[in-house]
């Protein structure tokens, strides 16, 4: 078994980036001069991924045009001596091989994810949610990847929160394996903390088995009147076997202004020609503290 595709929802409004996201798809914005979109694709392609199924609605068409050639740009800079920014815009187009789907109703998660089904056919392949950078030294979705291969069975990506916030995600319970992996054995979307079956939250990455697409089908609309891929993880859980897999790593939930401006420090902060000099300016906001 091999995993060769991988699914990126990115049909979202971003209503919680207005105004910035009125007219720029909220995945366009960018963490220092990198559009999230492509953080989110060099993920996939860095954990073997080759084929990208994008998933968008309207005016989104710039995503698309990101992971194209630009004839004008690059043949502009290439004349004027500048041939090591056309080979950035070129390197981009060179990543992976990209596909796209409109979605062309707002009905959820696992709505978009059964939007691929055309492309993704009868194979396993990945999910990964624009939403959230996960800076990992083995990408993250790697390593559920492994967990997938090894065990011949769908795995979601999840991490330990603060009772508090159980209410903001999809919440897994089952049974411990190991340090990391856990049986699923039920999955809560945005339960209460007196609700929840644990603190294990679910950020945005999956590696799951075509036969989500038959439970996803036969998934009924829940909360918010849409189709949510939590439901449908949980259908899937009583019918075969699916892990979660404690993944090593540092989630930034871009979805969220403040998620956004700590991914942004944390992202400059590791550019060598930016570190000091954001330092500076971090310190000079601060009044000379920290």
């Amino acid at each position: 078994m091999k995993i060769r595709k991988a699914v990126i929802p990115c049909a979202g409004l971003g209503t919680r980036f207005l105004p910035a996201t009125k007219a720029t798809p909220k995945e366009m914005l960018p963490i220092v001069d990198v559009p999230m979109i492509q953080h989110i694709v060099e993920e996939a392609v860095a954990s073997g991924i080759q084929d990208i199924v994008i998933i968008t609605g309207r005016n989104k068409d710039s995503i698309v045009d990101h992971f194209d050639y630009s004839f004008e740009i690059e043949s502009t800079l290439d004349k004027k001596g500048k041939s090591d920014l056309a080979d950035i815009s070129r390197r981009i187009a060179k990543l992976c091989n990209i596909m796209t789907i409109r979605q062309k109703n707002p009905m959820g998660l696992g709505h978009a994810v059964l939007c691929a089904e055309p492309i993704i056919g009868d194979e396993p392949f990945a999910v990964l949610l624009g939403d959230d950078l996960i800076d990992a030294k083995i990408p993250c979705t790697r390593q559920l990847i492994d967990v997938a291969e090894r065990e011949k069975a769908s795995v979601v990506g999840v991490m330990e929160v603060a009772e508090r916030d159980v209410s903001k995600y999809g919440i897994v319970g089952g049974d411990k394996v190991d340090g990391r992996l856990t049986r699923v054995k039920t999955l809560v979307e945005k339960p209460a903390p007196n609700e929840a079956p644990s603190r294990l939250a679910i950020p945005g990455r999956y590696v799951l088995m075509p036969s989500i697409f038959e439970v996803l089908r036969n998934t009924k609309p829940g909360k918010g009147g849409e189709i949510q891929l939590t439901d449908g993880l949980k259908s899937l859980a009583e019918k075969e076997k699916l892990f979660a897999y404690a993944f090593d790593g540092t989630r930034y939930d871009t979805g969220d202004r403040l998620g956004y401006i700590d991914a942004t420090l944390a992202y400059a902060l590791k550019r060598p020609e930016l570190a000091a000099d954001v330092r500076a300016l971090m310190k000079k906001h601060l009044g000379g503290q920290g």
